[in-house]
């Protein structure tokens, strides 16, 4: 047990971290496991590997996310700010360079090989792109002369237009509503509202005109025609599943599904456990959420506070839309359900997610004397 007297970076790290925080996103992670043995057996098989090839990679990538979750974690807010403006350069130069020269996968673009690893830039860009945001929202509201808000709008359209240059219709949604909320929080005026708005539906008649396959996905999700397979497939699962679910390994629908073990794991999930585990999950999102979106409403520092409030909205918006898939409830897309859902690039991308949330909800108790003082007097609180 480490001592509350030894004044060392692990001691201070264990007194200080959020550990509600860190349980939920070892809980999801633990959770991803157990359900990889449920979902990925009869995709390797169809593949003609090994039964249990997923889940021994999915073993394999929780040490390292592990490490890099708690790893970032030690970092104060300044280095999360630095190491997130490295983590975007990068990510965004991959991005540029898969257009080119990356893996086709289905017609889009997004991924590099590296001997038998996949990597996926765009999973890494979204939690750096949220903290470089964050930055340059709270360094506007801090100083209204420095184009804070000009040079995130900049940001977003080069994102926004290497997503869709994929194409990846779905990731570019999940950011524009994580970046538009955050936004939101740093004081949009309603006129930019209304044009961010309006430019955020023109885009969707505007890829729903040009993209076939989003034509396609969205009329198949209006009308019910054409190829439903997997979802219709994704459904029958969850109502077999009933309530208390089937059992573990009992599940019979799950062997046709062919994502099973990525985006469809949640109807694996509701087959074999039930609806009533479902909704536990969901409640372990939610919980997330909750306690994100509070931390950021008590938080007196500005880049602290639209980095966290944009790092959970990730996390949650991601969950929401997968879920919704799964149910029916959206058109169908190819988005994980964080930490659960197998891939490596994911949960590696998601773990540096948690690191900086981890990172930037620990407790300071000088850094909160100071914010409180300065908070009496009316001076701004500057971004460490």
């Amino acid at each position: 047990m480490v001592s509350r007297a030894e004044r060392g970076p692990v001691a201070d790290w264990f007194w200080t971290i959020d550990r509600f925080f860190l349980a939920t996103f070892i809980l999801l992670m633990g959770i991803g496991f157990m359900l990889s043995f449920a979902a990925s057996p009869a995709v390797a098989e169809r593949l003609g590997l090994d039964s249990f090839h997923f889940v021994k990679r999915q073993a394999a990538f929780l040490i390292p996310s592990l490490v890099v979750m708690i790893g970032l974690s030690f970092l104060t807010p300044r280095q999360v700010r630095r190491t997130a403006i490295v983590i975007l350069v990068a990510a965004i130069a991959m991005m540029i360079l898969a257009l080119f020269f990356g893996v086709e996968i289905k017609g889009s673009r997004r991924w590099f090989s590296i001997g038998p690893i996949g990597i996926q830039p765009s999973e890494f860009m979204k939690p750096a792109f949220v903290i470089v945001c964050a930055w340059l929202f709270s360094e506007h509201a801090r100083q209204p002369e420095i184009p804070g808000n000009l040079f995130a709008i900049l940001l977003y359209g080069i994102v926004a237009t290497l997503l869709i240059a994929q194409p990846d219709l779905g990731q570019t949604i999940l950011t524009t509503a994580v970046w538009g909320g955050m936004f939101f929080m740093a004081g949009m005026p309603w006129l930019w509202i209304v044009v961010l708005g309006g430019s955020a539906v023109g885009g969707l008649v505007v890829a729903y005109t040009l993209l076939p396959h989003v034509a396609g996905r969205i009329d198949r999700f209006m009308t019910g025609e054409g190829d439903t397979f997997q979802v219709d497939t994704a459904r029958e699962a969850i109502i077999r599943g009933d309530w208390l679910g089937q059992g573990p390994g009992e599940g019979i629908i799950k062997r046709i599904i062919p994502d099973s073990h990525t985006d469809f794991i949640f109807s694996v999930a509701a087959e074999e456990f039930g609806i009533v585990f479902c909704m536990v999950i969901v409640a372990i999102f939610s919980f997330l959420v909750m306690r994100g979106l509070s931390h950021a409403f008590r938080e007196r520092n500005d880049f602290n506070r639209f980095a966290v409030a944009g790092l959970v909205l990730q996390i949650g918006i991601q969950s929401i839309i997968n879920v919704g898939v799964n149910l029916e409830l959206l058109p169908a897309k190819g988005m994980t359900l964080p930490l659960i859902s197998y891939g490596g690039s994911s949960m590696i991308a998601i773990c540096v997610t948690a690191g900086f949330i981890l990172a930037l909800t620990r407790h300071r108790p000088e850094k909160r004397a100071l914010e409180r003082s300065l908070f009496r007097t009316g001076a701004p609180v500057a971004a460490e």
